[in-house]
């Protein structure tokens, strides 16, 4: 009987790669994204960025199954398919939608009982620190994806902040997939005087005293007390099971705001 399961896949999304080595699936991935997490970044050929791609070097590694992430890569991923490939496309906006996205690669690979062993360890993490934080002071958050328009986050982000135990200061926004309609204005933010500021820059090193000194946020909660923390992008901004790293980083930040009432 022939093999059913794609045997070289291709991810262009890091939190792809992470999935598919939690389920044991690593030796069937020839080619990855700049963006993927140790080891495969090391050990595998690298064919594209976030928004941009090496068709002919995909190609080359004649894979069986193309991943791709989000409205971002939705060129990519039909001219994949102009060109002869199977894709696989996920766009998960939310912690749900990342488990349905974790329990599609699964079946998608052969792995539908390690995806599901897979969900339940995420799931608990995230109620085990629900239920901690639950009955605990919440501080209101300012979580920042991008500096120039300021970005707020996306809606797994938002969740996260509240599981940790924090009240996210643009819960409106969350819901919306695309960045540019959740830019919000500097005036916007300081009018809702977060307690504590997390960006995570999609991939650049955050600069923290520039957010010190925009216009009003000297007069800020966050910026008086010292709040304004970096979160790296693959450990928040890459839905997938290393959004648990993040969530982790995110309890300590809240906990250490806690710590000076």
């Amino acid at each position: 009987m022939p093999n059913l399961w794609p045997a070289r896949i291709v991810c262009l999304s890091a939190e792809a790669v992470d999935i598919l080595y939690r389920l044991g699936c690593q030796s069937r991935i020839v080619g990855v994204t700049g963006f993927a997490p140790a080891p495969a970044a090391a050990r595998k050929p690298r064919v594209s960025g976030f928004s941009s791609f090496d068709f002919d070097k995909i190609a080359a590694l004649k894979p069986d199954l193309v991943i791709t992430f989000s409205d971002v890569q939705a060129a990519a991923a039909s001219e994949l398919v102009r060109r002869g490939h199977t894709v696989l496309a996920t766009n998960q906006r939310s912690l749900a939608q990342t488990y349905q996205a974790i329990l599609l690669l699964g079946r998608a690979v052969g792995c539908d009982r390690k995806a599901r062993r897979l969900i339940e360890q995420m799931t608990k993490a995230i109620r085990d620190c629900r239920r901690a934080t639950r009955d605990l002071r919440q501080p209101r958050v300012y979580f920042e994806e991008w500096d120039r328009p300021l970005i707020s986050g996306i809606g797994w982000v938002g969740e996260l902040v509240e599981i940790a135990g924090g009240c996210d200061i643009f819960p409106e926004l969350r819901g919306r997939a695309r960045a540019p309609d959740r830019v919000v204005s500097v005036e916007e933010v300081v009018r809702r005087e977060p307690d504590v500021i997390v960006a995570s820059w999609c991939g650049k090193k955050v600069d923290i005293q520039a957010i010190r000194q925009r216009p009003g946020f000297s007069t800020l909660p966050a910026v008086q007390r010292n709040h304004i923390y970096e979160l790296k992008s693959q450990d928040i901004l890459q839905p997938g099971p290393g959004l648990l790293k993040g969530l982790r980083q995110l309890r300590r930040i809240l906990d250490s705001w806690r710590r000076e009432l």
